[in-house]
């Protein structure tokens, strides 16, 4: 079976930083594309970042410029680097993985992780 495990999660203030994981497990994702999504309470859940197989990545305009994602299939392991954080940050963040390439930012792949979460005070 398929397992994400998303770790890295916590309290930080705002204009720190933070770095997710999400590791998979009993299967090989060397090819899907992996992304980040997140949900604010009271919110729907939104999309974030994603990497495709041949590390093409696209992000939300809400996280351009502050957020990295990035990948290595080695372990596959997906990783959300999170810099300047402001506290429209704060959520529960979630691992997706399947297959195709950017378009998993609008039809996400069928496996997730638990979610981790973020919350940055002010």
């Amino acid at each position: 079976q398929v397992q994400l495990v998303e770790s890295g999660g916590g309290l930080v203030q705002a204009g720190g930083s933070l770095r997710l994981s999400c590791a998979a497990s009993g299967r090989t994702f060397g090819s899907y594309a992996r992304g980040w999504f997140r949900q604010a309470p009271g919110k729907e859940r939104e999309f974030v970042a994603v990497i495709s197989w041949s590390d093409s990545t696209y992000y939300a305009d809400s996280v351009k410029g502050r957020f990295t994602i990035s990948r290595d299939n080695a372990k596959n392991t997906v990783y959300l680097q999170m810099n300047s954080l402001k506290p429209e940050d704060t959520g529960v963040y979630y691992c997706n993985a399947g297959p195709g390439a950017l378009n998993l930012s609008v039809r996400p792949g069928a496996y997730w992780g638990q979610g981790t979460p973020v919350t940055v005070s002010s």
